[in-house]
């Protein structure tokens, strides 16, 4: 073999080598989560859910189109500055194409942050505030067209559930205005969606009642019930994430303080139910998966697999929220596979355009887990309905395990209505 032969072989090898590295280079995706925060109560099992996911992406399906997922998990203990300055760090570094966040408070502070970046930004936070990508809609702050998260906003699940309140009301043969009130802190995730239920009940015939604040750390509570009592509430809701929502519900217990609370979609799960104990039984709220742990449906069998990334004895149960994890890393899983497709690049704009390839979006896999998603360029509500469920506790719910008192009956999720509301344009963004 001459010289030139071998230099020619040489080089092809090269490229060939070159090739094979690129299409095995690492997808940067960033995590933000709150284990240790606040709302850590709910932010550990949904930021394991997104963890097991993209985790199991690469053992199972060997990454995106055959580029492993690079994921960099921070917790950054539910303080929005320090989420500012990490999504800075990571930009200077990682450079991450999608990002899984948190709370409403960071997510809406780093709105400005990823438009101008063009980072899709798949938030935990659920505020209406984030729907509108062209910020034209009549009560938008600002256009959103990076944002994302799945499953309805704050402000439709409490639309859904006062349309259900209302209903519930003349079921039950009751006169009169029922009366309504808000319960939170001051606090811009509790507060996302007060305005636009306060709004709705009046259209619905409520009396809305002044609203009553409760810090988002559990605490004594008893003089929040007893202003709840002696108002005559009928239905409450609860704006805050469950472990403050627990204190709340055993110091009304307490005082007889006799309300249908309606918790929000962070504000009520497994866990909490059994650290309530029968304080919890009752309480109405949304959750956003066609599923929930230990139902049958055709993609549970794909979603143990998931769980099993962290739970290789299959003897972890799931709550509401892990479930929810996966969904939305699934999405932008799914979404990076879009963007992918046919050698396309996998970049911010392309990946957040994979958000609008689909109707009725359901992750491959994952049918009857996840529930339907729709994104389109104009609208980033990804759907208008809302699953709600009530919490039943029938004993004593402190011996045993969460698995131990879902098998015997002893704490459960009883779907209460599937609530399909208008998309009204007066709606979006708030």
């Amino acid at each position: 073999m001459n010289t030139l032969m071998r230099g020619l072989l040489g080089l092809a090898g090269g490229i060939a080598l070159a090739v094979s590295a690129s299409a095995q280079a690492p997808i940067p995706v960033a995590h933000l989560a709150d284990r240790s925060g606040a709302t850590s109560d709910v932010g550990v099992p949904y930021a394991q859910g997104v963890d097991d996911t993209l985790a199991w992406i690469n053992r199972a399906r060997e990454g995106v189109d055959g580029w492993p997922l690079e994921v960099n998990t921070i917790d950054y203990g539910y303080q929005a500055p320090r989420a500012v300055s990490q999504y800075q760090a990571w930009m200077s570094r990682l450079k991450p194409v999608a990002i899984q966040g948190w709370g409403t408070a960071d997510t809406e502070a780093l709105i400005s942050f990823v438009t101008r970046d063009q980072v899709p930004y798949i938030s935990g936070s659920y505020a209406a505030a984030l729907t509108d990508p062209t910020g034209k809609a009549t009560k938008a702050a600002k256009a959103t067209p990076f944002n994302f998260f799945y499953g309805p906003s704050y402000s439709d699940a409490l639309r859904a559930m006062l349309m259900w309140a209302r209903k519930d009301w003349d079921a039950r043969g009751q006169t009169g205005k029922p009366k309504y009130v808000h319960m939170g802190a001051n606090h811009p995730y509790p507060n996302s969606p007060k305005a636009a239920g306060e709004a709705l009940a009046r259209e619905l015939g409520f009396e809305v009642l002044p609203p009553i604040v409760f810090a988002l750390t559990p605490g004594d509570y008893t003089a929040q019930c007893l202003t709840l009592k002696n108002q005559g509430a009928n239905y409450a809701y609860l704006g805050n994430t469950a472990g403050s929502n627990i204190s709340v519900l055993r110091a009304c217990q307490t005082v007889g303080a006799k309300v249908q609370f309606l918790g929000n979609v962070w504000g009520m799960d497994e866990n909490a139910m059994k650290a309530a104990g029968v304080a919890a039984d009752g309480v109405v709220f949304p959750v956003r998966t066609a599923t929930v742990w230990g139902q049958e449906a055709p993609g549970i069998a794909t979603l143990h697999q998931v769980s099993a990334i962290s739970d290789p004895a299959g003897t972890a149960y799931r709550p509401v929220h892990y479930l929810a994890g996966v969904c939305s890393a699934m999405l932008m899983v799914e979404a990076m596979e879009t963007a992918g497709a046919n050698g396309g690049a996998i970049d911010g704009p392309r990946v957040r355009d994979g958000f609008y390839a689909r109707k009725n979006w359901v992750p491959r896999g994952f049918e009857g887990v996840c529930a339907p998603s729709t994104f389109t360029p104009e609208d980033h509500r990804g759907t208008m309905t809302v699953q709600l469920y009530r919490a039943v506790v029938t004993g004593d719910t402190t011996r045993g395990s969460v698995a131990e008192l879902i098998g015997k009956g002893t704490i459960g999720l009883q779907p209460v209505a599937k609530i399909e509301l208008q998309r009204r344009q007066d709606w979006l963004g708030w």
